[in-house]
């Protein structure tokens, strides 16, 4: 995004003012200008970005580690019940970084814009990903726009990066989960899937159905100063849902893990979209949610932290962790039987982020 400086009539192609994305707005010149200050600065405006150079020069706060994680999203469509594109490519990349347990401070947006798309559309995603961010306590500090041929993009692509900061003495990762451990989700799950799946044009039916999209940093503060020492790991469940990332965890440790289906929360509007389309809700996307993976005597201090905050007030303990070879996920149902819970086949959402 570069300078913001350029004066004149915004945003314009001679005297006929233009309401739409054209090739011109990436071609480098005066219009690419227009769009980048009355459009992206308008709405991410902060001292880095201000500055209108090709990079950023950051203050790095004293901490444990620094992480950096990195997403793309083509979601369709791009508006939806409980959010857009511009909210999830902020809360997406927040997640990921939140999950290490890490202070997200910055993130980085690269657009890809298709020729034809609404001005308005682009205005309203932009300013979604602004309050995102601030309601995060997250600044975009650097970012680029490309225009491609129309057909080529289906609207908006974003790409975001994010850096942050980890406490001193916290290590959260993939292979510490050990037999005995308590496995927590942080409430129901399903609600981002099913809610863009709702708004397919082709599905034919209506649906309460909000996304849970949200930003996890906060809840995850609150998590790591109750039970820090006794946290293993987080991962919040996007695509494959709650059932590709047991079993990715399990991979990852060496481990088995049993679950209990009584104790995963899953809505009702949820469960019967997921019925009328043939879909199990353990497999279907969540944005907004978590698991962690905890030792046992953590397991009380963790809840009540996750309990007392707005993100984690459904939070409960789904199973434990297992020693087992070979990874397995087990179901453990109502009736005192178990089913094996295998990785997703095939692609059951698309464009879900």
């Amino acid at each position: 995004m570069s300078d913001p400086s350029i004066t004149g009539s915004s945003l314009s192609k001679g005297d006929r003012d233009i309401d739409r994305v054209t090739m011109t707005h990436g071609a480098g010149g005066r219009a690419m200008a227009d769009l980048i200050r009355d459009v992206f600065h308008a709405a991410l405006g902060n001292p880095w970005l201000d500055q209108g150079n090709d990079q950023a020069a950051l203050p790095i706060p004293e901490g444990g580690s620094l992480v950096m994680s990195t997403d793309g999203f083509v979601i369709s469509p791009l508006f939806f019940p409980g959010g857009d594109i511009g909210s999830l490519a902020v809360h997406g990349t927040v997640n990921d970084l939140a999950m290490s347990g890490a202070r997200p401070l910055y993130l980085s947006a690269s657009f890809i814009l298709e020729e034809g798309l609404p001005l308005a559309d682009l205005r309203r995603i932009v300013q979604s990903m602004a309050g995102a961010a601030r309601d995060a306590g997250v600044a975009v500090v650097t970012g680029d726009t490309k225009v491609v041929d129309r057909g080529k993009a289906d609207g908006v692509f974003i790409t975001t990066a994010g850096v942050g900061v980890t406490p001193v003495g916290l290590t959260l990762s993939g292979d510490r989960a050990r037999p005995g451990d308590g496995i927590v989700l942080s409430g129901s799950i399903g609600d981002h899937g099913m809610a863009v799946m709702a708004q397919r044009e082709h599905l034919g039916f209506e649906t309460t159905i909000r996304s849970d999209s949200a930003a996890l940093n906060g809840l995850v503060a609150a998590m790591v100063s109750a039970a820090g020492p006794h946290l293993k790991l987080m991962r919040d469940p996007t695509r494959g849902g709650l059932a590709a990332t047991l079993n990715e965890l399990a991979r990852q440790s060496g481990v088995g893990m049993r679950i209990d289906e009584q104790a995963i929360v899953v809505k009702a509007e949820v469960r019967a979209a997921c019925e009328i389309l043939g879909l199990d809700p353990i497999h279907v996307a969540n944005e907004g949610k978590l698991i962690a993976v905890v030792a046992p005597d953590g397991v009380p201090a963790l809840l009540a932290a996750m309990g007392a905050h707005p993100l984690g007030r459904e939070a409960s303990v789904i199973g434990r962790v297992v020693a087992d070879p070979d990874g397995r996920v087990i179901m453990e149902t109502p009736f005192g039987g178990g089913r094996l819970i295998p990785w997703m086949a095939g692609e059951q959402l698309p464009r879900i982020c």
